[in-house]
């Protein structure tokens, strides 16, 4: 079983940076692959960043290349996001999630633990 915890997350100006974190809680933390989706306003919550439990693979959705970074310490039990560059189509409730099977999947149905999410509002 693992809980997930957000934080970080706020109304930011348009270029700003945020960085978000997810607190796991779960002796098998480390096994487990992590993962940032978004859920902006009327849409599906969507994959923003994943990675796999030995940080060997990495995923970002296209519009966030180059801007956003997810990393991990499993020393730590915690996962972040780091924000860069932020734009008003960012805008949405941030969750972590988590899946057992360590690969670095893409789709909400993958995933059997998650957070209870975290607002991001990105001011233009």
């Amino acid at each position: 079983q693992v809980q997930l915890v957000e934080s970080g997350g706020r109304l930011v100006q348009a270029g700003g940076s945020l960085r978000l974190s997810c607190a796991a809680s779960g002796r098998a933390f480390s096994t487990y692959a992590m993962a940032w989706f978004r859920q902006a306003p009327g849409k599906e919550r969507a994959v923003v960043a994943a990675v796999s439990w030995s940080t060997g693979r990495i995923y970002y959705t296209d519009s966030v290349k180059g801007r956003f970074t997810i990393s991990r310490d499993n020393a730590k039990n915690m996962v972040y996001l780091q924000m860069n560059s932020l734009k008003p189509e960012d805008t949405g409730v941030y969750y972590c999630a988590a899946n057992r099977f360590g690969t670095a999947s893409t789709t909400t149905s993958q995933y059997e633990y998650w957070g209870q999410g975290t607002q991001v509002t990105v001011s233009s």
